[in-house]
């Protein structure tokens, strides 16, 4: 393995470009590679079976792609399938999960709300994760359903998702609480849509900076770490490029997005 070799991120679509963006910012000299797998988004509504299969797929095309470390940019595929992938491949994976964590010890109304996939919130390991960390506080788990095909679909900004997430969101603000813990890559895009439809009291917690800290440490113990720029990041998907494109929506660098059939 090689400190020049690319870090491969997937997702089950555009979501994961959220995180893609705080590696980025992190670590500037490295490679990426970015795959959304966009044909088969949203994995939050399919069997584990088939959540595992994906996974490994989009891993399998990731190590035939040079990768050094694989960041699973979703959290539906992490709660599911990492401890399969990394018992299956001898590469660091770095996963996501919603960080309830931080949101159960900063939360003064003992309440928290979780916007989610039905995937992430009915897998083992988000319930070990939410029994361990809040169980002095009440959570209101509510499944995001719609929110990723809104957004795949380019219509983040649509007075549609708006209807949708001012329904979805009723229970948490009926509850009172004080922090919502994003548990899906894609969510983040919503900020500015739940910032308009939350109250001011309430924090918004995703998993972005946190997942790319974590990537420079792993790397780092593996002295894998890039010290010069490498090429130019890389992103593939196999449903419309023109969504992938409007969602990296950046100036400031070059950047490639291609549409492949994996």
């Amino acid at each position: 393995m090689s400190k020049t070799q690319p870090i491969g991120i997937f997702d089950s679509g555009v979501g994961g470009t959220s995180i893609w963006k705080e590696i980025h910012e992190l670590l500037p000299h490295e490679h990426t590679i970015y795959l959304a797998d966009s044909s088969n988004a949203p994995y939050g509504e399919k069997p584990r079976e088939e959540i595992v299969r994906l996974s490994f797929k989009n891993t399998e095309k990731l190590l035939d792609m040079g990768a050094k470390i694989i960041v699973v940019a979703c959290n539906t595929a992490t709660t599911n399938a990492i401890q399969k992938l990394r018992s299956s491949f001898n590469i660091p994976f770095i996963g996501i999960e919603p960080a309830i964590k931080p949101a159960a010890t900063k939360s003064q109304t003992k309440a928290i709300g979780i916007l989610a996939t039905r995937g992430t919130l009915s897998s083992e390991l988000f319930a070990k994760t939410s029994d361990l960390y809040s169980k002095n506080s009440k959570v209101i788990e509510v499944i995001g359903n719609g929110l990723v095909p809104a957004i795949e679909s380019g219509k983040k900004d649509s007075e549609e998702i708006d209807k949708l997430l001012q329904k979805l969101l009723e229970p948490m603000i009926a509850e009172g609480i004080d922090y919502l813990v994003l548990g899906c890559s894609h969510y983040p895009y919503l900020i500015p849509n739940l910032k308009r439809l939350l109250p001011d009291s309430v924090t918004i917690i995703d998993s972005g900076q946190a997942v790319a800290k974590q990537t420079r440490v792993v790397l780092n113990s593996h002295n894998l770490l890039s010290d010069t720029p490498q090429k130019p990041p890389e992103f593939f998907t196999n449903g419309n490029p023109e969504v992938l494109k409007n969602l990296i929506n950046t100036a400031t660098m070059s950047y490639n997005v291609t549409y492949l059939d994996f």
